[in-house]
């Protein structure tokens, strides 16, 4: 047996992590897994489904690898588990080699309890190299569902999960999330064959959170927000809003109304973001305005209020945001500020990850014209074919998901060199012929300002010899000090292992599943939509989304307290859209590569950035966003119908 008997497991829960007694739904799951199951933990947010696995790890012969969507939280695990001395490590982008190795050598050593990873690891044949041997004790899926094509935040290397599991041979897996839905949960415990019995759900009910949505035009938003600071007691706040520059002059509008407010949204430097994050961690009545970026991880447990100054983009992430307030058990308010505007923005960016049918085509066509072994750059490919770089990563998750190919190692191109001794001094080590391999480097290499650039092909072609050959003598001179290394030009494997017996027929099927995430972002959309407007209680509608219900109305929310249902009336102007007809199409002259379609046409007025829109330039043309505040479907078949007036001769 590899688990201890549970007798311990209690003691370790006191002694080591520091808690009297397990919170609802632990030691079930704790409980399966150490049992040799696997188990699905669905828990509201800040529940504790991270010491389900922390605290069975302990009791498992092996390592444990938890699979997590952001380096943040990884950190945030690693300095939880270090306090307490407990040998943990993560792999990520952050790490230089000599920490790589160190963590590689530890895991060689069996000295590592748990081992945290991003999905996108598992793309690289080395790391499952030496996965396979290791005794892995259990596989951990934080933000599980991200696995489903239900769930509402989609990772495409999420997708590859339960294949990769059973490649490995791996027996039990744990897969947490605090926001899955039947559909969502049923899909999770199909993948990892996961048990009825081994579906713990500890329900989603807050009685201390009092849920409030007001309807709200685009110019009563800020003032509103306002309003509700100066009225409720100071508190700890989040603000969520949908966009960045929003996050910017909330924040500022806020500051000038004399209050404690930052933004924290992803375009800002990480030392900004960390400065921020902390200074709100510490602060009894801080304000931070953010994007969805900022929360993750997040442990504090007196926040007082979220407002949701722009609605969600699902309920599934409303749950999640709201679920930050309010951990200590006092009360915590919640409110969106309901504005038919956004209904139109949260919609426009599902549309702009949808790609054009003959795109899509011609890109599956040129990555199958390949021979049995290929690489490719994502990066170029995006930019050729006018495909958004995650859009483009779905499809070959879809492809590979279809038998068609296969991922091996990403590698780099090109390396790039800056000397840090002179060529002489560095030679003068080696033996003649080591040294004169070094030499016909060197001169292989390209000089700019600082760097020296070498292209690893043409080299290994040049000189004869293999492209590890030269990546082992680079990165030895870097170890040894004699030079500093800096990699670009990434490229990603690809094993061709079945051609499509009907192209065209892949490409529409591949096409469908594309158009079907469309469809069912727009309904979750149209979920907020439903929610903020429902009359009745507004805690038994969210609980309804999840499964759960309520016996009685829960008698605190806003509609229970007697305010009135919130109405969003969206107003079309396609009439005004009509005058931008003469100017897009005169555009549309010159810049006949980023707008050669009606969905482009859309994009562009709709101010929906796509690689090709971003390398002509045409995000800052005047015309980029004019009609941004209408929907997408409209403008697209406004430039449909443009488009084919003007392909029409004159009579």
């Amino acid at each position: 047996m590899d688990a201890q008997p549970q007798s311990t497991v209690h003691d370790t829960l006191r002694e080591v992590f520091g808690f009297p007694a397990f919170r609802q739904g632990q030691a079930e799951v704790v409980e399966k897994v150490l049992a040799g199951q696997s188990a699905l933990a669905v828990f509201p947010t800040g529940s504790g489904k991270s010491l389900c696995y922390q605290l069975s790890a302990l009791h498992l012969e092996g390592v444990t690898l938890v699979v997590s969507p952001l380096i943040a939280l990884m950190k945030d695990q690693l300095d939880f588990l270090n306090r307490r001395k407990i040998a943990a490590a993560r792999l990520d982008s952050t790490l230089d080699r000599a920490e790589l190795l160190r963590i590689y050598d530890e895991l060689k050593a069996g000295r590592l309890k748990l081992l945290y990873v991003a999905p996108e690891r598992f793309g690289n044949e080395r790391f499952l190299d030496r996965l396979r041997r290791l005794k892995i004790a259990l596989l951990v899926i934080d933000e599980a569902h991200c696995i489903s094509e239900w769930g509402h935040n989609f990772r495409p290397d999420y997708l590859k999960l339960a294949a990769l599991a059973r490649t490995l041979g791996i027996q039990r897996v744990m897969a947490l999330t605090a926001t899955a839905t039947p559909a969502v949960a049923a899909d999770i415990c199909r993948q990892f064959e996961i048990a009825p019995d081994a579906y713990i759900q500890t329900g989603f009910y807050r009685p201390n959170l009092e849920l409030h949505a007001t309807a709200v035009s685009a110019a009563e938003q800020f003032p509103t927000l306002v309003d509700r600071l100066r009225l409720r007691p100071r508190g700890a706040t989040i603000v969520y809003v949908t966009l960045q520059r929003t996050a910017e002059e909330v924040a500022d509008g806020l500051r000038k109304a004399g209050f404690e407010s930052r933004a924290y949204h992803a375009g800002l430097e990480t030392a900004e973001r960390t400065q921020t994050q902390d200074w709100f961690m510490n602060s009894p009545s801080a304000i931070v305005v953010a994007t969805i970026a900022f929360g993750m991880g997040i442990d504090k447990a007196d926040i007082r209020y979220v407002y949701h100054f722009n609605l969600p983009k699902s309920l599934e992430n409303y749950s999640q945001e709201i679920g930050r307030a309010g951990r200590d058990g006092q009360p915590g308010t919640c409110e969106i500020m309901a504005c038919a505007t956004d209904i139109t923005t949260l919609e426009n960016f599902t549309f702009g990850d949808t790609p054009e049918p003959q795109s899509l085509a011609a890109l599956v066509g040129s990555i199958l014209s390949h021979r049995a072994e290929f690489d490719i750059s994502t990066y170029d490919l995006s930019r050729k074919y006018d495909v958004r770089p995650l859009v483009l990563n779905t499809l070959l998750t879809y492809m590979e998901l279809a038998g068609v190919i296969e991922a091996t190692s990403p590698f780099y191109n090109e390396y790039q060199f800056a000397p840090l001794r002179p060529s002489a001094e560095i030679l003068v080590r080696f033996d003649p012929q080591r040294a004169e391999f070094l030499r016909q480097i060197f001169r292989s290499a390209h000089k700019a300002a600082k760097w020296f650039s070498i292209d690893l092909e043409k080299t290994a072609l040049t000189l004869n010899c293999t492209r590890p050959r030269l990546v082992a003598a680079l990165t030895y001179l870097e170890e040894q000090g004699d030079l500093q290394l800096k990699v670009t030009g990434l490229r990603h494997g690809f094993r061709l292992k079945a051609r499509p017996a009907d192209l065209e027929q892949f490409s529409s099927e591949l096409m469908e599943q594309f158009l079907q995430r469309e469809r069912n972002d727009v309904a979750r959309v149209v979920q907020v939509v439903a929610l903020v407007e429902d009359s009745g209680c507004l805690v038994r509608h969210l609980l309804g989304h999840f499964g759960e219900t309520l016996a009685a109305d829960c008698g605190h929310c806003g509609r229970c307290l007697g305010a009135a249902p919130a109405r969003l009336e969206r107003r079309s102007r396609l009439e005004t859209a009509e005058t931008q007809r003469a100017a897009i199409l005169h555009l549309r002259q010159q810049q006949s590569v980023a707008l050669r379609s009606a969905r482009q046409i859309a994009r562009c007025l709709c101010g929906i950035t796509s690689p090709v829109a971003v390398q002509s330039k045409l995000t800052k043309h005047a015309l980029f966003g004019a009609l941004f505040d209408l929907p997408f479907g409209d403008v697209l078949k406004l430039a449909e119908t443009w488009i084919d007036s003007s392909a029409k001769p004159a009579l």
